[in-house]
């Protein structure tokens, strides 16, 4: 297909392909003519990788080569593949790879946020094993302060009844994930479930709230009618 029609079957303007194109982010077609090529289904599902990345996830246009790149060369490490696309796992052979002893330094500079001690317990219990760098523990922690500081009696334990419901969760996602085929179908298919799930299972968490409210504490519904 031309450049044209791959616009049209992604969404994506024909002037920001050709920055991908530039940029490395997307291959490049099969050359026709001196200045037109084709392109095949593999363009399309990664400009469409691009722009949930980009566009959903919020990520660089450099984090996002960074996974395409470690994607391209082959990485079939599933849980690589899951990290880098979550942003807790840089891709291998980066300037940004971990060292194996993360540096204690933030925490122990009283930069980490209130509340880390008890997120930690949180991970513990669950016996979890996460990346020293996983943001998701950060906004645990700051939760916790923010529950603390209110009185609101709610502290690490209290979250773990969720934290077990997640867990079931992380489960079906992964279970959506295993010998999904070539690294850019895993990295597609990881974006699905663990991104654009996301606004899905919190709007059915609110509709289940709302049941149960009306059934705990609503008494009677009303009809929409009055009575005489």
């Amino acid at each position: 297909m031309k450049v044209s029609e791959l616009s049209r079957r992604t969404g994506v303007q024909v002037p920001l392909i050709k920055y991908y194109l530039r940029e490395g982010m997307l291959p490049p077609g099969r050359a026709t003519a001196a200045n037109q090529a084709d392109y095949g289904e593999d363009h399309v599902r990664r400009l469409r990788l691009i722009r949930t990345l980009v566009g959903t996830r919020g990520l660089s246009a450099g984090a996002t080569k960074e996974i395409l790149d470690a994607i391209t060369a082959g990485q079939e490490d599933l849980h690589q593949v899951l990290g880098i696309v979550l942003g807790v796992r840089p891709a291998k052979g980066t300037d940004h790879e971990p060292s194996p002893d993360p540096d204690p330094a933030p925490e122990a500079s009283g930069s980490a946020p209130e509340g880390l001690a008890e997120a930690h317990s949180l991970i513990g219990e669950m016996g979890w094993d996460v990346s020293p760098g996983n943001p998701a523990t950060r906004t645990v922690a700051e939760v916790l302060a923010a529950l603390d500081h209110l009185g609101a009696g709610i502290d690490w334990r209290s979250l773990l009844p969720y934290a077990r419901l997640a867990d079931d969760m992380a489960e079906l996602d992964l279970r959506q994930l295993d010998g999904k085929g070539d690294p850019l179908a895993q990295a597609e298919r990881a974006v699905l479930v663990t991104v654009l799930l996301e606004p899905a299972l919190l709007a059915l968490r609110r509709l289940a709230q709302e049941d149960k409210s009306s059934r705990l504490f609503g008494g009677a519904r009303t009809t929409g009618t009055d009575e005489a």
